[in-house]
Formats: structure tokens, C-alpha cells, sequence
């Protein structure tokens, strides 16, 4: 059993959901992405996706794309988020998943890269435009560096594709809430109990669920029935906000991810 489902299976012990939270790494910088991972931490975040700079991010949102950019014009490679990951080994073991997009990683070398991330210290990947369909070859390299490879399922998801990504995923499977890109909405308008329900029963695997979270209310909600939420644009938007500010930066993340840390517990 990897590093992410024994953080799952410890935190339902605790009767808390997963919070997992997203940043895009070298936004604003590299030195202050590390301090970010240090105070989401600390203030309950579980799991971390440490996102890859792309320069054609078709999943998400505005928010996060300018986060890419910001990121991009620090030249932020593959090798340095290995960097990152290995600095915070010196001082925490809590799960980092790596996210991106197909290209990078085949330009580095699947092979090399599920080597080297495991070196890291890294626990899984999620690479938003690989199927599971077309994931051998990346997944034949990350199962035998003992990587998780996490895979994306939608409210559009056919039962067929419900079933593809249960017998190929590891880790946890990510269901997406809304159809469309990354970013903080209101309020979410399908039955995401049910279709959360119908996945489980495809799959012993955790079902987190992400994109468009913004608020410990919904996260209340939605640990009800889910074993993990997942926040990055909001988280990502504070980053923004606050870059030239490092004490707010740091304070301002600190208090929202406690107060979605604390809307996890699920009384169980």
C-alpha cells in the first residue's frame, strides 16, 4: 500500500475526508512554493497535487492558466519540482501527487521520469490529457517505480468509462464535478451522491471530488458521501492576490485551508 491510501485509510479512521490541495509549483516562485507546501500542511491539508507549468493548460480554468504563465516565466521544469519535492522530504512524508499535462513527461521520458520522481519522493502522478485507454506504456513505467497514476472521471462518464478508469487507477480516483475547466463556482448542480455511489461500486479505491470547490460549506456537503475533496483555483487566487506579500500570503492560506481542514470532519 502506497503513501496516499495509507493517508486515506488513516484519516477514515479519524473520520475525516482527504483535503487535497492544488498549487501550481513556481508560482510566484520556487522558494515560496516550498514555504506554501510547509504552511498547507500545517494547517490540514492532506494530500498535495503539485502542478506543472504547461503553456496550453485545455482543463483548467483562468485562474490557474495565469498561475502556469506566472510559473512559465520562471522557466519552472519537471527537474525542478523534482527539486521541490526532494527539500520537503527533509521534513514531511505528506503525500504529493504531480500534475500535468501528457507532454512534459514524454519529453522527459516516461521511463526516466517515474524513476526519478520515485526517487523524489514523489507518490503518484495525474496527467490530465492521458486516457486510460493510451496510459500502458506511463503506467507499466510508474507501476514498477511505485507510483499511483490517478485518473479523471466526469458527470458526462459512461458506465463502460466508470469501469475502465476502476480497473486502471491507482491511489484514488479524482471525479470531476462539473463539465468544463478548473475554477471556483457557487454552487454544483449534478448528483454527485450518486454518481460518487456508482464509481464505488466499481472500485475499492477512495473517490475524491474536485474543480469548482471554493468554500467549507461545500466541503461539508460533499464529504458526506465522498472520501476526499479537492481545492486548487481558490487556493491559486490567494496565491495571486498576495504574491508581493509573502506574511499575508502565507497567513491568508493558512486560515482558509484550516477552515476547509476543519469542514473534512465528517463526525464518523
Amino acid at each position: 500500500m502506497g503513501n496516499i491510501n495509507k493517508k486515506f485509510e488513516y484519516l477514515k479512521e479519524k473520520g475525516k475526508a482527504a483535503l487535497i490541495t492544488y498549487i501550481t509549483a513556481g508560482d510566484p516562485n520556487l522558494e515560496t512554493t516550498k514555504e506554501i507546501i510547509k504552511i498547507l500542511e500545517k494547517n490540514g491539508a492532506d494530500i498535495i497535487e503539485l502542478g506543472m507549468p504547461f503553456s496550453d493548460p485545455m482543463a483548467d480554468g483562468p485562474t490557474i492558466q495565469l498561475a502556469s504563465e506566472r510559473a512559465l516565466k520562471n522557466k519552472i521544469t519537471i527537474k525542478d519540482l523534482l527539486d521541490i519535492v526532494k527539500d520537503i522530504r527533509i521534513e514531511s512524508y505528506i503525500p504529493i501527487i504531480l500534475f500535468g499535462y501528457y507532454n512534459p513527461f514524454l519529453s522527459y521520458g516516461l521511463e526516466n521520469f517515474s524513476k526519478d520522481a520515485s526517487q523524489a519522493g514523489v507518490d503518484g502522478v495525474l496527467v490530465v490529457d492521458l486516457p486510460p485507454e493510451e496510459s500502458g506504456e506511463f503506467k507499466k513505467h510508474t507501476e514498477n517505480a511505485g507510483l499511483d497514476l490517478v485518473f479523471l472521471l466526469a458527470p458526462t462518464s459512461t458506465e463502460e468509462r466508470i469501469e475502465l478508469v476502476a480497473e486502471n487507477a491507482s491511489g484514488f480516483v479524482y471525479l470531476v464535478s462539473v463539465t468544463g475547466v478548473t475554477g471556483a463556482r457557487p454552487g454544483m448542480k449534478v448528483d454527485l451522491e450518486q454518481l460518487t455511489n456508482t464509481i464505488k461500486s466499481e472500485t475499492k479505491l477512495p473517490v475524491s471530488i474536485g474543480f469548482g470547490i471554493s468554500s467549507p460549506d461545500q466541503v461539508k456537503d460533499i464529504v458526506k458521501y465522498a472520501d476526499g475533496v479537492i481545492v486548487g483555483s481558490s487556493i491559486v487566487k490567494i496565491i495571486e492576490k498576495n504574491s508581493n506579500r509573502p506574511i499575508h500570503l502565507l497567513k491568508n492560506l493558512g486560515d482558509f485551508v484550516h477552515s476547509l481542514s476543519e469542514a473534512c470532519y465528517t463526525g464518523n
